[in-house]
């Protein structure tokens, strides 16, 4: 009776498994057609965010995997990061992977321009850059083809279903790397449990962040023995001397007046920053600020902003030089935040006064800077965590608590000194990330000696 219950209770579980896997499969085929019919617009767009970004229009053929073919003698490596942070993120596990696979040809995509000049500024010909594919079957083959990957390393948390897919059918092993999960992303994955569920099965290893963001892919539906806690890569970060020199040597140009560095802003928020220098150069008038938005499509904006608040600006994108009687250097140029942050004396980071989730903390703790930010930090919890709990960061909340903050650090040479040595004491002790990716690394590639 009782074999006969099991036989029973087996016979379910095939017929659930069989109806989530045609499920998953039909999901896929949607997701597809709706792919294919909006593709047009797609393009369309991609046009429109040409009249302000203009590599939008350029290389359109790679989008759609028409790309040169990598010699099939040669193995190679492929790493996806989507634009600018996420490739400066992947820059010390690049390094890791040309140092020790100098064998293997290394393929490097990102989804964005601005993604692409800074593969170029960091890495010139040492790896080939395309554009991900768009996640079409076609295309999407089509490029797997012509790279042939022993492995694809995507960062963060890229999830998309045909190139999954795909490189499952060809016995490509994935990592996500540097993986992270806010609450708010798992909520809406959730909304697509089984989906996601399939795609985590066609991922080799999810080498998360910290160990709240594995237990968030836990719960999505991956398997523990898929699961490596590794930190963040971005501790990794190794500062070159000489950016920290460039910073230096850009700095002469506006002399010692005390600086102020607001990098990564979003809408909303170069308001806040400028009310809070307007208040603060009542106190102190010769305060300078370096405003360094997040986006390359809103300099202009930004730009005007200042200028219609009645500042004096210099643009760093037209060579300008800042005098004495420039208020704002706008940084609208990519990939020099860390020579920015290496001209000032205090960092306010952003995207973390509007519902963005914050950005990179680590830059600016690396060059021993005081940190301040806005309490949006969902997407960094554990990095401001620590950084917290060390006493090394400032929490604002409007212009207000901002202009009071940076008046205080401005008074006190030795309050600045210490909040920058206590953040650079937190970076140095949580680096590792880059060895724990790549010991998993080596286990999946042929020796490249052999």
């Amino acid at each position: 009776m009782s074999s006969r219950k099991a036989e029973k209770d087996n016979f379910h579980k095939i017929e659930l498994l069989a109806t989530m896997q045609l499920y998953t499969k039909l999901m896929r085929y949607l997701y597809t057609l709706l792919f294919y019919a909006a593709s047009p617009f797609v393009l369309l767009r991609m046009l429109w965010r040409s009249r302000r970004v203009e590599g939008y229009r350029h290389r359109l053929c790679e989008r759609f995997g028409y790309i040169k073919s990598l010699d099939s003698d040669t193995p190679s490596l492929w790493l996806h990061a989507v634009s600018v942070g996420e490739v400066i993120a992947a820059v010390p596990l690049i390094k890791a992977l040309l140092n020790h696979y100098p064998h293997y040809s290394l393929m490097v995509t990102t989804t964005t321009p601005t993604g692409s000049s800074q593969v170029q500024k960091n890495f010139k010909d040492r790896v080939r850059h395309v554009y991900l594919p768009y996640d079409l079957p076609g295309p999407v083959k089509r490029f797997l083809k012509r790279v042939h990957p022993q492995l694809a390393i995507l960062m963060e948390t890229e999830l998309w279903p045909n190139l999954l897919h795909y490189t499952n059918k060809r016995n490509i092993p994935v990592l996500l790397a540097n993986a992270r999960l806010s609450e708010r992303s798992l909520q809406g994955y959730q909304k697509i449990a089984a989906v996601v569920r399939k795609m985590l099965t066609q991922i080799s290893c999810v080498a998360a962040q910290s160990p709240a963001d594995g237990e968030r892919f836990v719960r999505l539906g991956l398997s523990k023995d898929r699961l490596l806690v590794t930190g963040n890569v971005k501790f990794d970060l190794h500062l070159p001397t000489s950016v920290i020199q460039e910073g230096k040597s850009l700095r002469k140009s506006w002399g010692e007046r005390l600086t102020l560095m607001a990098a990564s802003t979003h809408e909303g928020e170069e308001i806040i920053v400028l009310e809070a220098f307007r208040r603060l150069r009542t106190e102190f008038p010769d305060a300078f600020l370096i405003l360094a938005p997040r986006h390359p499509d809103r300099f202009t904006k930004v730009a005007r902003l200042c200028e219609n608040a009645g500042f004096s600006i210099v643009r760093r994108s037209l060579h300008q030089s800042p005098t004495q009687k420039t208020d704002i250097l706008l940084g609208d140029t990519m990939g020099e935040l860390c020579r920015l942050y290496a001209a000032s004396d205090v960092a306010f980071v952003g995207g973390s006064l509007v519902p963005v989730g914050g950005h990179n903390l680590i830059e600016p703790a690396a060059i021993r800077l005081p940190i301040i930010s806005g309490p949006q930090l969902q997407n960094f919890v554990l990095i401001s965590e620590l950084l917290k709990r060390a006493q090394a960061l400032l929490i604002v909340n409007d212009s207000e608590s901002l202009c009071h903050v940076v008046s205080r650090l401005f008074k006190s040479p030795e309050e600045r000194s210490a909040l920058g040595e206590r953040a650079y004491q937190v970076s140095a002790a949580n680096t590792g990330a880059v060895n724990k990716h790549m010991r998993w690394i080596s286990r999946q590639l042929i020796s490249p000696n052999s």
